[in-house]
């Protein structure tokens, strides 16, 4: 069973930074896309950034030019460096990939996995 483990919220000031960490663990597989998503209390989870196993990035246009998502696939790992903190950043910060195991990755079947969160603080 593959697993994502997040790292690195916590409690910032408003124009302060924090950089998240997420973490792939498993038998014999491998990771398609990374991304990541956000809660904030009482409203919907949103996309916040993706990265393709290429290196392609998206993001969502209220993040855009503040956060940088990046991956090192030796590690299998997923970051996102958050700059100029805004209140409205607010959330739980969840992890997310596409994989593939074994012949799945042969018949390009994935399956999808989520982090437990991590909280993200920004005061003001």
């Amino acid at each position: 069973q593959v697993q994502l483990e997040e790292s690195g919220g916590g409690l910032v000031q408003a124009g302060g930074s924090l950089r998240l960490s997420c973490a792939a663990s498993g038998n014999a597989f491998s990771i398609n896309a990374m991304g990541w998503y956000r809660q904030a209390p009482g409203k919907q989870r949103e996309l916040v950034a993706t990265i393709t196993s290429g290196g392609s990035t998206n993001y969502a246009d209220s993040v855009k030019g503040r956060f940088t998502i990046s991956r090192d696939n030796a590690k299998n790992t997923v970051f996102l460096q958050m700059n100029s903190l805004e209140s409205e950043d607010t959330a739980v910060y969840y992890c997310n990939a596409d994989y593939c195991v074994r012949f799945g990755c042969l018949a390009d079947r994935y399956r999808e996995v989520w982090g437990q969160g991590t909280l993200v603080t920004v005061s003001s």
